[in-house]
């Protein structure tokens, strides 16, 4: 069993990468992604992303498996892999 990372969506982009459109996470290469991306310079080998579409207990949530981190230019790229489970989908609608 491996570490997850959780990330909080908009609905957006939530929905494109449910629907499997979006196979990369942007994240501004800032201190705090540093901290939750990298330890000690090398990536942090996660076994899954879980996204939440907002901060309400009951948001939809995903998970989705974790492909790597690369550090392109200004942004960090988290790679995404295949669908491994949704809840609470319907309140998508």
């Amino acid at each position: 069993m491996g570490r997850n990372l959780f990330l909080i969506l908009h609905r957006k982009w939530f929905i494109e990468i449910l629907e499997g459109r979006k196979k990369i996470e942007y994240r501004d290469v800032k201190p705090y992604w540093t901290k939750r991306l990298f330890e000690e310079g090398k990536p942090i080998e996660y076994s899954t992303v879980v996204f939440r579409n907002g901060y309400n207990k009951n948001a939809p949530l995903m998970e989705v498996q974790f492909k790597g981190t690369e550090k392109k230019g200004k942004y960090y790229e988290i790679g995404l892999g295949k669908l491994i489970s949704v809840k609470n989908r319907a309140k998508l609608n």
